[in-house]
């Protein structure tokens, strides 16, 4: 195999998991980018924003716009973190605790079942790697 067929399938195999994921969502009955930020949110960790605007790669509008639904229906709190005039602190309230769960326990369990079929994490390390590659060659190109 070469670069060009490795790239062309390794795209076209993101492309259908994504999809998969899309269909989840839509099959839910929810847009995409909520099931994604509700995926971000269900870690019992606190998370800014931006945090999940740079990590999930998501528009800061729409971020910002999904937050607001979620703190208007009481699935998430909001709170201005200390020194930063401009960045809220998101976490799960219990209702959205809940709610997540409603929405990502079947989803949960799909993904269980693939992971142990790979029984491995080479397959993450692998994909970081070719990231990591893409953009170091990136950053060569536009010097």
């Amino acid at each position: 195999m070469n670069s060009k067929t490795f790239f062309y399938e390794f795209g076209r195999v993101l492309y259908k998991i994504d999809g998969f994921y899309a269909d989840y969502a839509k099959n839910s009955g929810v847009k995409e980018n909520l099931l994604w930020i509700l995926y971000a949110l269900n870690d019992d960790r606190v998370h800014s924003q931006k945090e999940i605007c740079n990590t999930w790669d998501l528009p800061r509008s729409t971020v910002n716009t999904i937050m607001k639904e979620l703190e208007n229906d009481s699935y998430v709190e909001l709170v201005q973190i200390k020194g930063q005039k401009r960045e809220l602190e998101v976490k799960l309230t219990q209702k959205g605790k809940d709610y997540a769960y409603s929405l990502l326990s079947e989803l949960y369990e799909i993904e269980r079942k693939v992971f142990n079929e790979l029984l491995s994490k080479d397959v993450i390390d692998k994909m970081l790697e070719v990231l990591n590659g893409l953009n170091k060659n990136l950053e060569i190109v536009h010097e």
